[in-house]
């Protein structure tokens, strides 16, 4: 998995709440197989009409955010059903880092697993930078996971994350990267179970 450390991109507001998975990636999409694809139909729903024209007033399908790679929204974002896929949309399409006052906590597990970002902000905080990013939406936003800071301009605040779901991002760890990371301490407690059960141990 790629680490992720700091980003400096443009940001698309999505400022509604309780944007959900099948909104994210429609269950028609789920059987699709993993290979960079997803991107493609992010958002499929929203962002085209039945007729499978893009709808103008979608904010990705807008010039200025259509290669954005944050996205800030509204709370609650990615609830709904558990479905990995949502965030393999997300990041295939280019998006590295959400910012909401809060999360799906399935899907931010899937994120940190995938290399998404989910930066937690006051709801006073987030609406403030959904108003700065609609009103000059050239200028870009710079996300930094180390200092866990986001600021635009002269603009800063902080972010939460689950330190966990941090170190994962921070070294770009796979679930087998994770396990690795207590080596000693297994090893430690493998040595002092074989002076305890020398019995269990298997020759």
């Amino acid at each position: 998995m790629e680490k992720f450390t700091r980003i400096t991109a443009s940001a698309c507001p999505l400022p509604a709440e309780n944007i959900d998975t099948d909104q994210i990636l429609p269950a028609r999409y789920l059987k699709l197989p993993r290979k960079g694809e997803h991107g493609k139909v992010l958002f499929r729903d929203l962002r085209y009409d039945a007729a499978d024209r893009e709808r103008p007033d979608f904010p990705l399908n807008r010039p200025c955010w259509r290669h954005a790679k944050i996205i800030v929204s509204g709370r609650n974002f990615g609830c709904g059903s558990s479905r990995e896929a949502a965030v393999y949309a997300l990041y295939d399409y280019g998006i590295r880092c959400v910012i909401a006052p809060s999360f799906g906590d399935i899907f931010s597990q899937n994120a940190a697993k995938n290399g998404l970002l989910t930066a937690e902000l006051s709801e006073a905080e987030t609406g403030a930078l959904v108003a700065a990013v609609t009103s000059e939406p050239t200028l870009v936003v710079t996300v930094n996971l180390e200092s866990q800071s986001i600021a635009r301009g002269e603009w800063q605040c902080q972010f939460t994350i689950d330190p966990a779901r941090r170190t994962r991002l921070l070294n770009g760890w796979e679930d087998f990267d994770v396990t690795q990371s207590f080596r000693a301490q297994i090893d430690a407690f493998k040595a002092a179970d074989r002076k305890v059960r020398p019995w269990a141990v298997l020759s």
